[in-house]
């Protein structure tokens, strides 16, 4: 079993950044596509992007494109997901999850989730 605990989150200002990391424990985390989704209150998660094994190709969601960037230390078991220029509508609890697979858009695809971490932006 794969654990997943995210870190990073708080409340900021509109237009400042933040960086959420995620650690794994229990797999090859060298071996997972690593995703981070979102879900605001009364909305469905949605999807933010996902990192390929061995940092080979990132892709994010339209929304967050020029803006996150994701990276990964496999040597620390850790993604990371920094966050520039947020903006209110980025308010939500962010998720970070594991596939075994190659990695999709679908958050049925990933296997583990971690508890989330709320991040709030005000204008």
């Amino acid at each position: 079993q794969v654990q997943l605990v995210e870190s990073g989150g708080g409340l900021v200002q509109a237009g400042t950044s933040l960086r959420l990391s995620c650690v794994a424990s229990g797999g090859t985390f060298s071996s997972l596509v690593m995703g981070w989704f979102r879900q605001a209150p009364q909305k469905e998660r949605e999807f933010v992007g996902f990192i390929r094994r061995s940092n080979l190709g990132t892709y994010y969601a339209d929304s967050v494109k020029g803006r996150f960037t994701l990276s990964r230390d496999n040597a620390k078991n850790t993604v990371y997901l920094q966050m520039n220029g947020l903006k209110p509508e980025d308010t939500a609890a962010y998720y970070c999850a594991a596939d075994r697979s190659g990695g999709t858009r679908n958050l049925g695809s990933y296997e583990y989730w971690g508890q989330g971490t709320q991040v709030t932006v005000s204008s």
